[in-house]
């Protein structure tokens, strides 16, 4: 299982996360996204713990929490949807403007 943190500061680094994921248990991996051309964190990242009731304790304490000026969402993490693109015009989903 993984954690998801969203509406997080945009100061905020992967140390800061993994100080206070530690007070619920033991973290095992801190991914904070980032943007491809600003380079600057994009609001959210993910924590995994050594157990899944480490994760649900931190969930349950933290959901809901003010950190950093920010009230904090920590949810169960889902797994990544798959982009779908229309192909049959292989125009990978655009509308063909041709006429």
């Amino acid at each position: 299982m993984s954690i998801y943190i969203g509406n997080l500061s945009y100061s905020v680094t992967q140390d800061d996360i993994t100080e206070v994921f530690a007070d619920y248990g033991t973290v095992k991996r801190v991914h904070v996204p980032t943007d491809r051309e600003t380079g600057r964190m994009r609001g959210f990242a993910f924590v995994e713990m050594d157990s899944e009731t480490e994760e649900a304790t931190a969930i349950s304490e933290l959901d809901g929490a003010e950190w950093m000026g920010r009230e904090l969402r920590v949810n169960q993490a889902r797994p990544r949807e798959k982009k779908s693109f229309n192909n049959t015009n292989g125009n990978r989903g655009r509308k063909n403007n041709r006429f």
